[in-house]
Formats: C-alpha cells, sequence, structure tokens
C-alpha cells in the first residue's frame, strides 16, 4: 500500500504580528508545492478562520487543540463542534508541549481524540519520549503506552482518521535530530504495535510522520525511510524552507 506523504506545519504561538502571518501565508500561496504531497499547517486558535480565508486551497488548516466537551463553561478551550462549523478539518492533539507544560495525561489526550473523531474531525496524533527516557532504552514503551490509552477508545475505521506523528521530545526545538537510523527504528516499532493492538491493515494504511528540529538540510534524507510517512514541522515551518520540506519527496 502506498500511503500518501504528509507534512504538517505547526505554528505553535507564533507568528506574533497579522502582518508576518500574512507574509507566511503569501510564501506557500506563491510556492509550487509536491501534489502528491498532503500539507496542513497549524496557526494560533486565533488565526484560524482569517488564515484558511487567505491560504491556497490544497493547503488545509488545523487546530493545535481541542477540549473534548461539546459546549459548557470551559474557559478558553475550543470544542471540536466548533472546530467543524468553522470548517477547520484536523486537530493537533497530544503534542509533548501539552502533555509536559499542561500536564495533560495519555488518558487525557484519548478522551479528546475520541471526541474529535467522533465530530468528524481527522487528528494528528502526537506521541513520543523524553532524553531520560531514551537513554534508558525506554522509546518503544513509551510510545505504546501513549497509543495503548488511545488504542482502548477507539474503533478499526477511527484509524483511516489518524496521522501519528512521532516527536522525540529531547529533538523538539533543540537542533537534535534523531538520526535515520533511530527514526525508522522507532516508527517501524510503532507500526510493529499497531499491528498487535489493532489490526495488520491499520498498521499498514496508517501514517506516521516524523517531528523534531526537520528542516531543509535533513529532510531529504528523512523522507527515504520506509517507515516515515511525513513530517510534523514546528520552526521551520515559519520559514522558506517549509517549502523545500513539502516537496521533499519530489525528484
Amino acid at each position: 500500500m502506498t500511503r500518501q506523504f504528509f507534512v504538517g506545519g505547526n505554528f505553535k504561538m507564533n507568528p506574533a504580528t497579522r502582518e508576518a502571518k500574512q507574509a507566511l501565508v503569501k510564501v506557500l500561496n506563491d510556492a509550487e508545492l509536491d501534489q502528491n504531497t498532503e500539507v496542513v499547517v497549524a496557526p494560533p486558535s486565533l488565526y484560524l478562520i482569517p488564515l484558511q480565508e487567505i491560504i491556497r486551497k490544497d493547503v488545509k488548516v488545523a487546530a493545535q487543540n481541542c477540549y473534548y466537551k461539546d459546549s459548557g463553561a470551559f474557559t478558553g478551550e475550543i470544542s471540536p463542534g466548533q472546530l467543524v462549523d468553522s470548517k477547520i478539518p484536523y486537530v493537533i492533539l497530544g503534542h509533548s508541549e501539552r502533555r509536559t507544560l499542561f500536564h495533560e495525561t495519555s488518558e487525557i489526550v484519548a478522551q479528546k481524540t475520541r471526541a474529535a473523531l467522533d465530530k468528524g474531525l481527522s487528528v494528528i496524533l502526537c506521541i513520543g519520549e523524553t532524553l531520560n527516557e531514551r537513554e534508558a532504552g525506554e522509546t518503544a514503551k513509551v510510545c505504546q503506552a501513549q497509543l495503548e490509552a488511545v488504542v482502548k477508545v477507539l474503533k478499526e475505521s477511527d484509524w483511516s482518521k489518524i496521522v501519528i506523528a512521532y516527536e522525540p521530545v529531547w529533538a523538539i526545538g533543540t537542533g537534535k535530530v534523531a538520526t535515520p537510523q533511530q527514526a525508522q527504528e522507532a516508527h517501524a516499532d510503532i507500526r510493529s504495535y499497531l499491528t498487535k493492538a489493532v489490526s495488520s491493515s491499520v498498521a499498514e494504511a496508517t501514517r506516521i510522520i516524523y517531528g523534531g528540529s526537520v528542516n531543509a538540510a535533513n529532510c531529504k534524507e528523512l523522507s527515504k525511510l520506509p517507515d516515515v510517512d511525513g513530517f510534523l514541522v514546528g520552526g521551520a515551518s515559519l520559514k522558506p524552507e517549509f517549502v523545500q520540506i513539502v516537496n521533499s519527496k519530489k525528484e
């Protein structure tokens, strides 16, 4: 099975101004992008609708987070239903910054995933280990534990709406990148776990993308790995080199 290559740009709490956002969009709108790659960008929630209105139609827009309730007294949150109503197709869930800075457990991430899928959203589901866990040889164990919580609340058919983003926490924003061998090994372990925990067809069809200081210099080599189906890009998604990353599968 050929899995469509996927490149997501997570802007995090950037850019700082509307002018910077417009400049960023202009770069993407003017670029020649690989039509065989699915491209998704995730701006801060304030910019979701304005960005969707000005960005080219072949680039989809994602929220960086959502809550698991439909509505109510949850100040500062956005519901999956509100995203769907605003025609936002994707949401990022379980990003390491949500897990570490905002103390989201794997169970909360699973709850959010279930709620997002129930409303019809597609999910970029983030998992990954810290430096201590990597050095202790616990990468596979940590990733499986984070996935297990989600596996418990999903049906097999739900997996067609999920992209798994493997993000080694020690490589996010640090300039450190997993070696191609480390990335491939982690992705192969994740696929192997999906075979056991869900099914071989889901394991074969699910896109597993890499996130961890991906840039124009390393994206070509990483894109050739058999179990790397794309990237979730942080800092480099705010720069013109994001276009090169999107086009990394182009010969």
